[in-house]
Order: C-alpha cells, then structure tokens, then sequence
C-alpha cells in the first residue's frame, strides 16, 4: 500500500511517500526542508513533489501518516491540516504517531536514549526510550535541566535530536548526531502494524502540551478610572 507521510512539528517540514507491505515499509520519495519560518509554503509542495516523483496521484493513496507533535501550535498545525484535509477529499484512513517516536524509537540501539526537539521559550519537548525503542516516559515539555534530571534518574545513557543538540551542555548526556529530526520511514514504520491491518482510522489531535500565546479575554476591563 503506498502511504503519504508527513511532519510539521519541527523546524523540519517532512513528506514521503512510503510503500507499506508484508514484508516491512520503503521509501520511494522523500522531501525535507529545515526551515522553521515556512511551514505553510513548503508542506504542499513538497507532498506534490514527492507524488511525481514516484508517478503516483493521489488517488493512489490508501492511507495518510501524520506526526502529531508535541510541537509549537502554528508549524504543528500545518501538517495535521494537511494530513486530515487530504485523508477526508481521498476518503483514505489517516493515522497519527508522536513525532518524538519518530526520532526516539531508531535511536534507541540497545541502550535508553532520550529524544528531545526544541520547544522554544528555553524549553524541550522530550521523552524517554528503553533499550528496546519503547517510549517509558514523556511526551512532555520541560527547562533542559528538570529533563536532565529525570533523564539521570530512569538510566539514561544517550541523547538526540535537535534540542537535545540545542542545549548539550546542560543535558550532559552522550549526543547522537542523528536522528535530528522526526523520520519519515520511522514514522511510517510505527503506523504500519495499523496500516496492514486497515484499523480505522483516526482523529489527528495534536500533541500541544501547552497553551498557546494567545489566550481570549476573560474579561472586560474598564476604561474609567
């Protein structure tokens, strides 16, 4: 089954066309972009290169993988839109992962490793991986050294991703250079056990873990003194 992925919740604006088979998950085409400024230019170009580049309309689609975050809400926003609004106009199932899976779970060669993005504000998005890729703690978003703190206390022995990348220092665990951002192929791969099995699909919600900047009103203040 052939399957788009995509992923906004990082500075890097993802999407692949992954074949999904018996056998184990490929990539036929892949764009990134690291550019945190533009995810809303970049997103739909680079679905439409991906798709010509393996000579595939979107009709051919059986089913949308999409990174959930946590990640900042506006460039977060884009993908999840993108994914719902395409699985709803191709009538295909979507499917979402934490995007921190995508970069957590290869990582996690035999030893806990710890996945961390940049949340901005001087904080992390993190989450703790056993030796065996499975997520043990987190998603969550913390200053880098609450997170160094409960990284030391569940064993960990490695790090990555672009925040861990951002704030090394202060962490103080070994850095792996890659992954520094989610992996489209991880991403796929951790969807395909429902892809394979044509679950239903499901409601993309994002993973914010914060409130945005902008809150409304909650009350009218008076002009008098």
């Amino acid at each position: 089954m052939l399957v788009l992925v995509v992923d906004s919740s990082t500075p890097a604006v993802t999407a692949a066309l992954a074949e999904v088979t018996a056998d184990g998950v490929t990539l036929r085409a892949q764009r990134c972009t690291v550019d945190a400024r533009a995810h809303g230019e970049l997103l739909a170009p680079h679905v439409e290169a991906v798709l010509a580049e393996a000579g595939v309309r979107p009709a051919g689609l059986g089913a949308i993988v999409a990174g959930l975050g946590p990640g900042p809400f506006t460039g977060l926003r884009v993908g999840l839109v993108t994914a719902a609004t395409m699985g709803q106009a191709l009538s295909v199932p979507t499917y979402g992962v934490c995007s921190l899976d995508a970069i957590g779970h290869p990582a996690a060669a035999g030893e806990p490793v710890l996945a961390a993005s940049d949340a901005r504000r001087r904080e992390v998005y993190w989450a703790v991986y056993d030796a065996a890729g499975e997520r043990i703690a987190g998603p969550d978003v913390d200053v880098p050294a609450v997170v160094a703190g409960r990284a030391r206390d569940l064993g960990v022995t490695g790090m990555v991703g672009d925040g861990a990348h951002r704030y090394a220092d202060v962490l103080g665990l070994p850095l792996r250079d890659e992954p520094r951002y989610p992996s489209a192929l991880a991403l796929a791969t951790l969807a395909a056990e429902r892809i394979r099995a044509a679950a239903p699909g499901e409601r993309l919600t994002p993973l914010y873990l914060r409130r945005p900047d902008a809150v409304a009103a909650t009350a009218r203040k008076s002009v008098l003194p």
